[in-house]
Protein backbone atom coordinates (compact mmCIF):
# COMPACT_ATOMS: atom_id res chain seq x y z
CA UNK A 1 0.00 0.00 0.00
CA UNK A 2 1.16 3.58 -1.09
CA UNK A 3 2.53 5.70 1.99
CA UNK A 4 0.36 8.67 3.06
CA UNK A 5 3.54 9.86 4.31
CA UNK A 6 5.08 10.23 0.49
CA UNK A 7 2.00 11.89 -0.64
CA UNK A 8 1.92 14.19 2.64
CA UNK A 9 5.61 15.20 1.89
CA UNK A 10 5.19 16.00 -1.85
CA UNK A 11 1.87 18.51 -0.37
CA UNK A 12 3.87 20.35 1.70
CA UNK A 13 7.27 20.90 -0.64
CA UNK A 14 4.29 22.07 -3.30
CA UNK A 15 3.00 24.09 -0.32
CA UNK A 16 6.44 25.89 0.12
CA UNK A 17 6.98 26.74 -2.75
CA UNK A 18 3.41 28.11 -3.79
CA UNK A 19 1.95 28.93 -0.60
CA UNK A 20 -1.39 27.84 -1.87
CA UNK A 21 -2.78 24.39 0.51
CA UNK A 22 -3.61 21.20 -0.88
CA UNK A 23 -6.11 18.44 0.16
CA UNK A 24 -6.36 15.09 -1.01
CA UNK A 25 -8.81 12.57 -0.12
CA UNK A 26 -10.05 9.27 -2.11
CA UNK A 27 -12.63 7.70 -3.80
CA UNK A 28 -14.35 7.07 -0.44
CA UNK A 29 -14.07 10.33 0.74
CA UNK A 30 -10.95 9.84 2.94
CA UNK A 31 -8.59 12.42 3.74
CA UNK A 32 -5.18 11.17 2.60
CA UNK A 33 -3.10 14.32 3.11
CA UNK A 34 -3.88 17.79 3.63
CA UNK A 35 -1.71 21.19 4.13
CA UNK A 36 -5.17 22.87 5.38
CA UNK A 37 -8.19 21.37 6.87
CA UNK A 38 -11.53 22.32 4.96
CA UNK A 39 -14.59 23.46 5.98
CA UNK A 40 -17.14 21.19 6.11
CA UNK A 41 -19.12 22.24 3.08
CA UNK A 42 -16.13 22.20 0.84
CA UNK A 43 -15.09 18.51 2.08
CA UNK A 44 -18.98 17.58 1.24
CA UNK A 45 -18.62 18.59 -2.41
CA UNK A 46 -15.75 16.22 -2.61
CA UNK A 47 -18.31 13.49 -3.25
CA UNK A 48 -20.39 15.45 -5.54
CA UNK A 49 -17.29 16.21 -7.56
CA UNK A 50 -16.29 12.50 -7.72
CA UNK A 51 -19.43 11.89 -9.53
CA UNK A 52 -19.87 14.56 -11.96
CA UNK A 53 -17.76 14.23 -15.18
CA UNK A 54 -15.78 17.20 -15.17
CA UNK A 55 -12.36 16.74 -14.74
CA UNK A 56 -11.57 20.07 -13.05
CA UNK A 57 -14.06 22.76 -11.21
CA UNK A 58 -14.44 25.55 -8.79
CA UNK A 59 -16.56 25.61 -6.15
CA UNK A 60 -16.61 27.13 -2.86
CA UNK A 61 -14.11 29.46 -3.42
CA UNK A 62 -11.71 26.47 -4.36
CA UNK A 63 -10.21 24.69 -7.40
CA UNK A 64 -11.39 21.16 -7.78
CA UNK A 65 -9.25 18.35 -9.60
CA UNK A 66 -9.65 14.52 -10.10
CA UNK A 67 -6.43 12.63 -10.03
CA UNK A 68 -7.07 9.92 -13.44
CA UNK A 69 -4.80 7.11 -13.72
CA UNK A 70 -5.27 4.43 -16.34
CA UNK A 71 -8.43 5.82 -16.90
CA UNK A 72 -9.80 5.25 -13.68
CA UNK A 73 -10.80 8.47 -11.25
CA UNK A 74 -8.17 7.69 -7.90
CA UNK A 75 -8.31 10.78 -6.24
CA UNK A 76 -9.67 14.28 -5.44
CA UNK A 77 -7.15 17.50 -5.03
CA UNK A 78 -8.80 20.59 -3.84
CA UNK A 79 -6.65 23.57 -4.23
CA UNK A 80 -7.39 26.04 -1.71
CA UNK A 81 -7.89 29.46 -3.79
CA UNK A 82 -9.87 30.61 -6.43
CA UNK A 83 -7.28 32.79 -8.58
CA UNK A 84 -5.39 31.23 -11.98
CA UNK A 85 -2.38 30.62 -9.96
CA UNK A 86 -3.83 28.17 -7.60
CA UNK A 87 -5.48 26.42 -10.71
CA UNK A 88 -1.77 26.17 -12.17
CA UNK A 89 -0.46 25.28 -8.80
CA UNK A 90 -3.04 22.41 -8.76
CA UNK A 91 -2.78 21.27 -12.06
CA UNK A 92 0.84 20.29 -11.26
CA UNK A 93 0.46 18.76 -8.00
CA UNK A 94 -2.20 16.59 -10.05
CA UNK A 95 1.26 15.82 -12.17
CA UNK A 96 3.04 14.93 -9.42
CA UNK A 97 0.83 13.17 -7.57
CA UNK A 98 -0.30 10.92 -10.68
CA UNK A 99 4.00 9.81 -10.96
CA UNK A 100 4.30 8.94 -6.93
CA UNK A 101 1.31 6.88 -7.50
CA UNK A 102 2.36 5.16 -10.96
CA UNK A 103 5.92 5.19 -9.71
CA UNK A 104 4.22 2.90 -6.84
CA UNK A 105 2.26 0.30 -8.83
CA UNK A 106 5.16 0.13 -10.90
CA UNK A 107 7.55 -1.07 -8.49
CA UNK A 108 4.87 -3.22 -6.34
CA UNK A 109 4.21 -5.21 -9.96
CA UNK A 110 8.14 -5.43 -10.17
CA UNK A 111 8.22 -6.65 -6.77
CA UNK A 112 4.85 -8.86 -6.70
CA UNK A 113 6.81 -10.56 -10.23
CA UNK A 114 9.67 -11.15 -7.57
CA UNK A 115 7.55 -12.86 -5.47
CA UNK A 116 6.16 -15.09 -7.60
CA UNK A 117 9.43 -15.83 -9.25
CA UNK A 118 10.96 -16.77 -5.33
CA UNK A 119 7.86 -19.01 -4.73
CA UNK A 120 7.64 -21.34 -8.37
CA UNK A 121 4.95 -20.19 -9.55
CA UNK A 122 5.55 -18.74 -13.32
CA UNK A 123 6.24 -20.76 -16.41
CA UNK A 124 9.41 -19.98 -17.98
CA UNK A 125 8.36 -18.39 -20.54
CA UNK A 126 5.88 -16.20 -18.69
CA UNK A 127 8.35 -14.97 -16.77
CA UNK A 128 10.55 -13.69 -19.13
CA UNK A 129 7.31 -11.91 -21.74
CA UNK A 130 6.73 -10.53 -17.80
CA UNK A 131 10.09 -9.54 -16.85
CA UNK A 132 10.59 -7.69 -20.57
CA UNK A 133 7.42 -5.78 -19.77
CA UNK A 134 8.58 -4.79 -16.35
CA UNK A 135 12.07 -3.59 -18.22
CA UNK A 136 13.68 -6.27 -15.88
CA UNK A 137 16.79 -6.91 -17.14
CA UNK A 138 18.68 -10.52 -17.10
CA UNK A 139 21.80 -10.33 -15.05
CA UNK A 140 23.86 -12.27 -12.77
CA UNK A 141 22.21 -12.21 -9.08
CA UNK A 142 22.04 -13.10 -5.29
CA UNK A 143 19.47 -14.11 -3.00
CA UNK A 144 20.06 -12.81 1.05
CA UNK A 145 17.34 -13.54 3.02
CA UNK A 146 17.38 -11.58 6.31
CA UNK A 147 15.93 -13.74 9.38
CA UNK A 148 15.01 -11.21 12.10
CA UNK A 149 15.20 -12.41 16.10
CA UNK A 150 11.52 -11.77 17.35
CA UNK A 151 9.41 -9.28 15.35
CA UNK A 152 9.78 -8.49 11.79
CA UNK A 153 8.21 -4.65 12.02
CA UNK A 154 7.83 -2.84 9.21
CA UNK A 155 11.25 -0.69 10.10
CA UNK A 156 13.51 -3.67 8.68
CA UNK A 157 11.93 -4.06 5.90
CA UNK A 158 12.24 0.20 5.26
CA UNK A 159 16.04 -0.10 6.19
CA UNK A 160 17.11 -3.05 3.77
CA UNK A 161 14.60 -1.03 1.21
CA UNK A 162 16.83 1.86 2.30
CA UNK A 163 19.89 0.13 1.29
CA UNK A 164 19.12 -1.53 -1.38
CA UNK A 165 15.87 -0.43 -3.11
CA UNK A 166 17.09 2.76 -4.97
CA UNK A 167 19.21 0.58 -7.51
CA UNK A 168 17.41 -0.57 -10.32
CA UNK A 169 18.37 -4.10 -10.40
CA UNK A 170 17.85 -4.72 -6.64
CA UNK A 171 14.74 -6.10 -5.10
CA UNK A 172 13.62 -6.04 -1.75
CA UNK A 173 10.19 -8.22 -0.63
CA UNK A 174 8.61 -11.35 1.50
CA UNK A 175 6.92 -13.71 1.03
CA UNK A 176 6.66 -14.76 5.01
CA UNK A 177 6.11 -12.78 8.48
CA UNK A 178 9.64 -13.89 9.87
CA UNK A 179 11.72 -12.90 6.78
CA UNK A 180 12.77 -10.11 4.10
CA UNK A 181 14.50 -11.28 1.02
CA UNK A 182 16.95 -9.02 -1.09
CA UNK A 183 16.96 -10.16 -4.38
CA UNK A 184 21.07 -8.51 -5.10
CA UNK A 185 22.14 -7.38 -8.52
CA UNK A 186 25.79 -9.16 -8.29
CA UNK A 187 27.29 -7.69 -11.44
CA UNK A 188 29.72 -6.09 -9.72
CA UNK A 189 30.18 -8.41 -7.09
CA UNK A 190 33.62 -10.46 -7.17
CA UNK A 191 33.97 -12.62 -4.46
CA UNK A 192 32.84 -14.52 -1.78
CA UNK A 193 34.48 -12.20 0.56
CA UNK A 194 32.46 -9.02 -0.87
CA UNK A 195 29.21 -11.21 -0.67
CA UNK A 196 29.91 -11.42 2.98
CA UNK A 197 30.37 -7.85 3.64
CA UNK A 198 26.84 -6.84 1.94
CA UNK A 199 25.75 -9.73 4.94
CA UNK A 200 27.58 -8.14 7.45
CA UNK A 201 26.58 -4.42 6.52
CA UNK A 202 23.07 -5.35 6.79
CA UNK A 203 23.41 -6.97 9.92
CA UNK A 204 25.37 -3.88 11.13
CA UNK A 205 22.95 -1.29 9.98
CA UNK A 206 19.72 -3.34 11.42
CA UNK A 207 20.90 -3.72 14.65
CA UNK A 208 22.39 -0.11 14.94
CA UNK A 209 19.03 1.64 12.98
CA UNK A 210 16.06 -0.92 13.35
CA UNK A 211 17.58 -2.02 17.05
CA UNK A 212 16.83 -5.52 16.27
CA UNK A 213 19.20 -9.13 16.01
CA UNK A 214 19.48 -10.18 12.71
CA UNK A 215 21.04 -13.35 11.00
CA UNK A 216 21.59 -13.52 7.30
CA UNK A 217 21.93 -16.21 4.87
CA UNK A 218 22.99 -16.02 1.47
CA UNK A 219 22.98 -18.36 -1.72
CA UNK A 220 25.37 -19.04 -4.64
CA UNK A 221 24.91 -16.75 -8.30
CA UNK A 222 22.41 -17.38 -10.55
CA UNK A 223 22.42 -15.74 -13.68
CA UNK A 224 18.96 -16.68 -14.97
CA UNK A 225 15.62 -15.86 -13.61
CA UNK A 226 14.33 -18.84 -13.19
CA UNK A 227 17.34 -20.07 -10.85
CA UNK A 228 16.45 -17.69 -8.56
CA UNK A 229 14.38 -19.65 -6.37
CA UNK A 230 17.69 -22.47 -5.88
CA UNK A 231 19.46 -19.24 -4.33
CA UNK A 232 16.30 -18.61 -2.28
CA UNK A 233 16.44 -21.94 -0.70
CA UNK A 234 20.27 -22.25 -1.04
CA UNK A 235 20.10 -19.13 1.57
CA UNK A 236 17.13 -20.43 3.52
CA UNK A 237 18.76 -23.66 3.93
CA UNK A 238 22.08 -21.89 5.14
CA UNK A 239 19.88 -20.11 7.55
CA UNK A 240 18.98 -23.76 9.20
CA UNK A 241 22.21 -25.09 9.36
CA UNK A 242 23.40 -22.28 11.16
CA UNK A 243 20.48 -22.38 13.60
CA UNK A 244 21.36 -25.88 14.19
CA UNK A 245 25.32 -25.78 14.59
CA UNK A 246 26.49 -22.45 14.02
CA UNK A 247 24.36 -20.18 16.43
CA UNK A 248 27.59 -17.94 17.19
CA UNK A 249 27.53 -16.56 13.15
CA UNK A 250 25.62 -13.93 12.21
CA UNK A 251 26.22 -14.80 8.55
CA UNK A 252 26.17 -17.87 6.48
CA UNK A 253 26.90 -18.76 3.05
CA UNK A 254 25.17 -21.58 1.08
CA UNK A 255 28.75 -22.63 0.11
CA UNK A 256 30.45 -22.53 3.41
CA UNK A 257 28.29 -24.90 5.50
CA UNK A 258 31.02 -27.20 6.24
CA UNK A 259 30.70 -30.81 7.90
CA UNK A 260 27.47 -29.23 8.81
CA UNK A 261 25.97 -30.07 5.10
CA UNK A 262 26.59 -33.39 5.60
CA UNK A 263 24.94 -33.63 9.16
CA UNK A 264 22.01 -31.61 8.36
CA UNK A 265 21.38 -34.41 5.37
CA UNK A 266 21.47 -37.11 7.65
CA UNK A 267 18.35 -39.43 8.04
CA UNK A 268 17.30 -39.66 12.10
CA UNK A 269 17.61 -43.80 11.92
CA UNK A 270 21.43 -43.40 11.02
CA UNK A 271 21.92 -40.88 13.55
CA UNK A 272 20.93 -42.27 16.25
CA UNK A 273 22.81 -45.21 15.63
CA UNK A 274 25.90 -43.26 14.76
CA UNK A 275 25.06 -41.89 18.83
CA UNK A 276 24.07 -45.34 20.14
CA UNK A 277 27.61 -46.78 18.64
CA UNK A 278 29.90 -43.73 20.25
CA UNK A 279 28.44 -42.88 23.45
CA UNK A 280 26.04 -45.41 24.10
CA UNK A 281 23.10 -44.90 26.02
CA UNK A 282 24.92 -42.25 28.52
CA UNK A 283 22.31 -39.20 28.48
CA UNK A 284 24.76 -36.61 27.41
CA UNK A 285 24.07 -33.28 30.22
CA UNK A 286 26.99 -31.34 30.46
CA UNK A 287 26.77 -28.13 32.75
CA UNK A 288 28.09 -24.91 31.41
CA UNK A 289 31.35 -25.22 32.71
CA UNK A 290 32.26 -28.15 30.56
CA UNK A 291 30.48 -27.20 27.48
CA UNK A 292 32.64 -23.73 27.93
CA UNK A 293 35.54 -25.61 28.21
CA UNK A 294 35.31 -27.64 25.52
CA UNK A 295 34.58 -24.94 23.00
CA UNK A 296 37.66 -23.23 24.33
CA UNK A 297 39.79 -26.67 23.75
CA UNK A 298 38.45 -26.98 20.35
CA UNK A 299 38.87 -22.89 19.88
CA UNK A 300 42.78 -23.65 20.67
CA UNK A 301 43.36 -26.79 18.82
CA UNK A 302 43.50 -28.54 21.57
CA UNK A 303 46.27 -27.25 23.03
CA UNK A 304 45.96 -27.61 27.23
CA UNK A 305 48.54 -24.70 28.20
CA UNK A 306 46.72 -21.81 25.66
CA UNK A 307 43.21 -23.10 26.94
CA UNK A 308 44.07 -23.09 30.43
CA UNK A 309 45.39 -19.33 30.01
CA UNK A 310 42.18 -18.44 28.33
CA UNK A 311 40.25 -19.79 31.21
CA UNK A 312 42.58 -18.35 33.80
CA UNK A 313 42.67 -22.12 35.39
CA UNK A 314 45.71 -23.85 36.74
CA UNK A 315 46.70 -26.06 33.54
CA UNK A 316 46.46 -29.23 36.14
CA UNK A 317 42.93 -27.80 36.66
CA UNK A 318 41.79 -28.17 32.81
CA UNK A 319 43.49 -31.79 33.08
CA UNK A 320 41.31 -32.84 35.34
CA UNK A 321 38.03 -31.39 33.77
CA UNK A 322 38.92 -33.58 30.84
CA UNK A 323 39.62 -36.59 32.63
CA UNK A 324 36.48 -36.28 34.00
CA UNK A 325 34.75 -36.02 30.71
CA UNK A 326 36.64 -38.90 29.51
CA UNK A 327 35.39 -41.03 32.31
CA UNK A 328 31.61 -40.15 31.79
CA UNK A 329 31.69 -40.32 27.65
CA UNK A 330 34.34 -42.43 27.48
CA UNK A 331 36.41 -40.44 25.07
CA UNK A 332 39.82 -38.78 25.78
CA UNK A 333 39.32 -35.24 23.51
CA UNK A 334 42.98 -34.98 24.37
CA UNK A 335 43.22 -36.83 21.29
CA UNK A 336 42.94 -36.19 17.69
CA UNK A 337 40.65 -39.08 16.78
CA UNK A 338 38.29 -38.77 19.95
CA UNK A 339 38.14 -35.31 19.94
CA UNK A 340 36.86 -35.21 16.46
CA UNK A 341 34.77 -38.07 17.23
CA UNK A 342 33.05 -36.35 19.99
CA UNK A 343 32.60 -32.90 17.92
CA UNK A 344 30.16 -35.00 15.25
CA UNK A 345 28.48 -36.40 18.28
CA UNK A 346 27.81 -32.89 19.49
CA UNK A 347 26.59 -31.40 15.82
CA UNK A 348 24.61 -35.08 15.39
CA UNK A 349 22.70 -34.32 18.77
CA UNK A 350 21.88 -30.77 18.02
CA UNK A 351 20.75 -32.13 14.57
CA UNK A 352 18.62 -34.76 16.36
CA UNK A 353 16.93 -32.44 19.07
CA UNK A 354 16.06 -29.79 15.85
CA UNK A 355 14.08 -32.31 14.04
CA UNK A 356 12.59 -33.32 16.92
CA UNK A 357 11.40 -29.99 17.83
CA UNK A 358 10.22 -29.19 14.57
CA UNK A 359 8.22 -32.17 14.40
CA UNK A 360 6.47 -31.27 18.06
CA UNK A 361 6.15 -27.73 16.30
CA UNK A 362 4.19 -29.29 13.64
CA UNK A 363 2.12 -31.06 15.62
Amino acid sequence: MLSNHKIQAALDEIKEISRTDLALYDEKGRKIAATFEPEEEVYQAVGSFFESLAESQMLLGCHYFKVIIEDEVVFTLIAKSSSDEAFMVGRLAVCQIRNIVVSYREQFDRNNFMQNILLGNMLVVDMYNKAQKLHIEQTRRIVFVIEVEGKNDALVMETIKGMFSERNKDFVTQVDEQNVILIKDATNIKSEKEAEDIAKMMVDNLHMEAMVRVRVGYGNYVDKLQDIPKSYQEAKMALEVANIFYMQKETISYAKLGIGRLIYQLPMSLCEMFISEVIGDIKLDLDEETMVTIQKFFENNLNISETARQLYVHRNTLVYRLERLQKMIGLDIRKFEDAMTFKIAMMVISHMNYQRQSLMDED
